[in-house]
């Protein structure tokens, strides 16, 4: 089941998803919210928060971001 929020300004339920860069010598991972759950070779739909983030809106936008804890 994709991991999903739904926006308190809008009510719109977003998936996170997260796009792996494996080709170049230092791997990095973004993540984002989308919508609808994408299916492509690049993107993997994730079923929970990567260790160490927290979900916060945007205040002006209402769109969910992932913000580092430290």
């Amino acid at each position: 089941m994709a991991y999903s929020v739904k926006s308190t300004k809008s009510g719109t339920t977003y998936f996170l998803h997260a796009l792996r860069n494996n080709s170049s010598a230092e791997k990095s991972t973004l993540y984002f919210f989308a919508k609808k759950v994408k299916s492509d070779k690049d993107i993997e739909v994730l079923d929970a928060l990567p260790a160490g983030y927290i979900v916060i809106e945007s205040a002006q936008t209402g769109l969910p971001l992932l913000k580092r804890v430290k």
